[in-house]
Order: C-alpha cells, then sequence, then structure tokens
C-alpha cells in the first residue's frame, strides 16, 4: 500500500468514526451517562444509532439543530418517522 492510499484509508476511517460516535459523545454526551448496569448502555446507545440513523436518512447533518427542533413539538418526532 502505498503512503497516500494508507493516509486516505486512515482519513475515511475517522471520518466514519466522528459521523457515529463524535456525535453521541458531544451531542447526547453519553460519556457522562449514569447508566451503568444491565443491558441499559447498550440499549441507550442503539436509541442514539437510531435517532442518528432515522435524521441522517432525511438528509439532516446539524444533529444537535434536528434534536432541538423535534424536541419542541412531540408530532415532528413521528412526522420525521412516517407515523402521521
Amino acid at each position: 500500500m502505498q503512503p497516500a492510499q494508507l493516509a486516505a484509508s486512515i482519513r475515511n476511517h475517522w471520518s466514519i468514526e466522528n459521523m457515529a460516535r463524535w456525535v453521541r459523545d458531544v451531542t447526547y454526551d453519553e460519556d457522562r451517562s449514569q447508566i451503568r448496569t444491565g443491558t441499559g448502555p447498550e440499549v441507550m446507545a442503539a436509541l442514539r444509532n437510531a435517532a442518528i440513523g432515522a435524521l441522517r436518512l432525511r438528509g439532516i447533518t446539524n444533529i444537535a439543530a434536528a434534536d432541538r427542533h423535534h424536541a419542541r413539538d412531540s408530532t415532528r418526532k413521528l412526522a420525521l418517522l412516517g407515523i402521521t
């Protein structure tokens, strides 16, 4: 593997890492979660991933702004999922 290919591979890895984990760590403040027993941490991570995925499927890139927008009106969450 050439150095340029290796560098591109590393950048690609970190862009994927940043898209998922950075949003969970910063936007959802996952590192300070007090859920630590049983399957709670895994369930909450799955719910956060589902929320991020639903927003990204709609083309939303600013997850924090979208969370604030959807928090203002409970029907917005349902509309995002196509339920209403």
